[in-house]
């Protein structure tokens, strides 16, 4: 399809007024060929965050209906929050039919059904519940806990878990923390990852499972896609294309948290991203050419990114599909896609809040850059609307509405091959859940090529490669996938069911099974570099075969990136830095759990802007290393903690004011700078008395702090000396 974007003229100051759904549809520009519809809006809904659609093509739509209602976040943490549930009963996309399915809930940030029941999760509240509907009339009363944490997290509500994933390998992910999650016989367990998953609000899959993250505090709008996060971080350079961090609004942006180094100044445009969230790899069959691309919205930029993932010998690489403009951008400047998903019926769903502040109120305090453009423009006056809409290309007719729930399990795997990936992803969890072992031996022919000539003739949509694939992680996920099938799976045509097959084996690797090394080892000839990749990260285990393994291919793949990163990892194991931190500072007793636990905050939270050395990030975030603060007085430290800062440090300025942390409590506070301190600037601990006298001293204070101001006014009120 030939693709063209009629930009039209920016309008660089415009006019903030409220527009009706339709209006504002009309003002979303998107190539020629693609169609745009409108599928609900307000008062059917209102500030929709995130939505779902379960089994029988039902949508639950999560609102934070108390964020941001004005400029100083006021009852933002009242339980005043829904989750709606929408449902289109005559069959033309729009929804017609709602109800309030879950109330009295404090900013919802998790959804995901599983068949009849859905999983809900709040802002704060780390235990997860099912809800379900067991008479029909659309609202939930049955409620099960399914995962028990009483810990309360304290996080500001843009950096806690969010985004519940059920990927392909039967785990679900959230967008950061170091865990992970399945369902298992009614119940949620937890296993913990070795390093904390790098997201913040967002977080999608491709066809194969690879996860794709963003982190909009530190402006990156993709990142954790290199390999899988069950074994670690690896960030590489070169991932993106030249010009793929810089976006294309069609209106003015002023409202950006950057100020003025973040827009162009000929026409106010926003020049980076900065608020990217709901990201969503494209699995449908709606957009063809769009199939496996990665969708970003940018809400400040009022646009969403479509963006090419280009597999380079191994490496993925992000490039923006269009020259100097985006997929989708609104000339509306109340237009805020937060979140987008693959429908049941093929097109790509966006959710529009449709709002002025679109910033938490941590970055929207008095004396801040956004506080004054809110202030003077009024952008604390819209609010409680929000609309979600869909986009197809307009040749194609929309799928059939599913009727999955349903569908028995033998019927179920008739979509395991289905061209949208929404149905077999559905089709693949709900076997998993029903776990009827009458399938399996069904599922083991898909997986050996045992396909019936009839089936292929009245399927010829089916993509057999995906279907073997679901397939396999279908037995995986019912316990099924035995040694005989995954050793034949190794020699699939199809790269991604070996992929899968090395993943799935991992157990027998780690027991030393003889035929599973045998098999593993006969692949370190494979041509295909994701093959390698995958053979070395699940090689992970010290015995002769598997680090031959890892030596041949390093020998004989050196001009390669990727395998030369990862093979470097296993050959030569970094320590654990972890560990490293609890042996440096075993003397320090009580001092070395505050540096221990500082660290893992410091690497959850601060790095994001510190970068994960603490030497700053350039625009970001100074250096805390060396810093004159970190080493001087901890008074001055805890105040800035506490309330943030805004303004030069240093005589540079950055990207917006620091957020206070003040969420986090007395004994975390001082955790952090006890780290910051000892670890990276070889000063001394922290007592956490030290945060709640600053605390008190300071309770009424609403501002963010100035180098200049903490100068002036040195410890605490009517202190005549310093503290240390």
């Amino acid at each position: 399809m030939d693709e063209i974007y009629e930009k039209p003229e920016i309008d660089a100051n415009p006019e903030l007024k409220v527009l009706s759904p339709e209006d504002s549809r009309d003002r979303i520009h998107v190539p020629k060929g693609y169609k745009v519809e409108l599928v609900a809006s307000e008062p059917m809904i209102a500030e929709p965050i995130a939505f779902a659609w379960d089994g029988n093509g039902r949508m639950y739509v999560a609102q934070m209906n108390t964020y941001m209602q004005d400029a100083d976040a006021t009852d933002e943490n009242e339980p005043w929050s829904k989750v709606m549930l929408l449902d289109d009963t005559d069959g033309d996309g729009v929804m017609d039919k709602s109800s309030v399915f879950l109330d009295s809930l404090v900013l919802p940030r998790i959804i995901l059904p599983l068949d009849d029941r859905v999983i809900i999760g709040e802002t704060y509240n780390r235990n997860l519940y099912s809800y379900r509907d067991t008479n029909g009339d659309g609202v939930a009363d049955e409620k099960i806990l399914l995962l028990e944490d009483t810990v309360r997290d304290n996080r500001n509500l843009e950096h806690q878990d969010a985004n519940l994933l059920w990927s392909i390998d039967n785990w679900m992910y959230v967008s950061n923390k170091p865990f992970r999650y399945k369902f298992e016989g009614d119940k949620i367990i937890r296993d913990t990852l070795s390093s904390p998953l790098p997201g913040q609000y967002g977080l999608t899959q491709d066809e194969v499972g690879r996860l794709f993250f963003s982190r909009a505090g530190a402006e990156v709008p993709a990142l954790g896609f290199q390999q899988h996060p069950k074994y670690g971080p690896m960030e590489l350079k070169g991932k993106y294309e030249e010009s793929f961090m810089e976006p294309w609004p069609i209106v003015g942006n002023p409202d950006a948290q950057g100020g003025s180094k973040r827009m162009r100044p000929e026409d106010n445009t926003l020049n980076r991203f900065t608020g990217v969230s709901g990201q969503e790899v494209y699995l449908g069959d709606k957009m063809p050419g769009a199939y496996g691309d990665l969708f970003i919205p940018e809400p400040v930029g009022r646009l969403i990114r479509r963006a090419k993932v280009n597999h380079v010998d191994g490496k993925i690489v992000l490039e923006n599909k269009y020259e100097q403009t985006e997929f989708l951008a609104s000339t509306d400047p109340l237009f805020r896609p937060v979140f987008t998903a693959t429908g049941p019926d093929g097109s790509l769903y966006i959710a529009d809040m449709y709002r002025g502040i679109i910033q938490e109120g941590t970055w929207v305090g008095k004396g801040s850059y956004l506080r004054g453009i809110v202030d003077e423009r009024g952008y604390d006056k819209f609010y409680q609307r929000g609309r979600i809409y869909r986009v197809y290309q307009e040749e194609m007719s929309l799928g059939e509405k599913p009727r999955l729930l349903e569908k028995s399990s033998k019927e179920l795997i008739n979509y395991l091959g289905h061209p949208n990936g929404w149905w077999r992803m559905n089709a693949q969890k709900l076997l998993v859940i029903k776990n009827d072992q009458y399938v399996v031996q069904t599922l083991k022919d898909i997986v050996l090529g045992n396909e019936n000539f009839l089936r292929k003739l009245f399927n010829p949509k089916l993509n057999y490669g995906i279907e073997r694939l679901h397939a396999l992680w279908t037995l995986d996920g019912m316990h099924a996938a035995d040694k005989e099938i995954l050793l034949e799976a190794m020699k699939d045509e199809d790269y991604r069911v070996r992929v899968a097959a090395i993943r799935i084996s991992e157990p027998y690797l780690e027991s030393g099974d003889p035929d599973i090394l045998k098999a593993l080892d006969e692949l370190k000839t494979d041509e295909h570099p994701e093959v390698l990749q995958q053979l070395v990260l699940s090689a992970r285990q010290d015995n002769d075969v598997t680090q031959e393994m890892v030596r041949y291919i390093s020998d004989n793949h050196a001009e390669n990136e990727v395998l030369r990163l990862t093979t470097a990892e296993n050959l030569n194991p970094s320590f654990d830095e972890l560990e490293a931190l609890k042996e440096k500072h075993k003397l320090k007793g009580e001092g070395a759990i505050q540096i221990t636990n500082g660290y893992k905050i410091f690497q959850d939270f601060c790095s994001a802007c510190h970068g994960a050395d603490g030497k700053g990030k350039d625009q970001l975030a100074p250096s805390l290393v060396g810093s004159p603060r970190v080493q001087g007085d901890v008074i001055t430290t805890t105040k800035i903690l506490l309330h943030g800062l805004t303004g030069p440090v240093d005589g540079k300025t950055y990207n917006g004011p620091m957020a206070p942390v003040a969420q986090y409590n007395n004994e975390e506070i001082s955790d952090i700078l006890s780290y910051i301190r000892a670890e990276l600037n070889s000063s001394g601990t922290v007592w956490r008395g030290v945060v709640g006298n600053v605390r008190e001293a300071y309770k009424d204070r609403s501002e963010y702090w100035t180098i200049k101001e903490l100068e002036e006014n040195p410890g605490l009120p009517g202190d005549t000396k310093k503290s240390s």
